[in-house]
């Protein structure tokens, strides 16, 4: 499967991993629940480690471990719920965390300009057809009263 990753298309690398699957080798996104009950385990493993973030996810719960996560992946259930933007905003401006952060989920290609804006730099599309698209999205306004956290 491919993404968006730094206004490029890319292949994915990253797997999500349920909380009662094994952990394969390789780079693993993980849930905050599994973070916090299997914390010394996890620490341990060789490949890069990823963090998925539910709406619910208080940010703050996990900003003291950031350094552990190479990637903080942004669950969006449906559209309409906008929490994402926050996190993504705290994950930047307040807790400094200069990793990989991306959309997942039930995002709209519409929202892909307003995400870059609040730091979000990789875009994991339901539809793969739309990657190109969202990439021209990235620039639609020629204006922004908003700062460019991610160019």
């Amino acid at each position: 499967m491919q993404i968006i990753k730094d206004r490029q298309i890319i292949e994915n690398n990253w797997s999500f991993i349920e909380d009662d699957q094994a952990l394969p080798t390789g780079n693993v996104i993980i849930s905050v629940s599994r973070w916090q009950t299997g914390k010394p385990q996890l620490q341990q493993h060789v490949a890069q480690l990823g963090l998925r973030l539910q709406p619910s996810d208080n940010v703050a719960d996990i900003a003291q471990d950031l350094a552990h996560f190479d990637l903080i992946d942004l669950h969006f259930p449906v559209f309409t719920d906008g929490r994402g933007f926050s996190q993504a905003k705290l994950l930047r401006d307040r807790y400094q965390y200069a990793g990989e952060i991306r959309a997942s989920g039930n995002f709209m290609v519409d929202q892909v300009f307003y995400m870059t804006k609040v730091g979000i730099n990789a875009f994991e599309l339901n539809n793969e057809k739309q990657l190109p698209l969202a990439i021209s999205l990235m620039d639609d306004f020629s204006v922004s009263y908003q700062e460019l956290l991610f160019a």
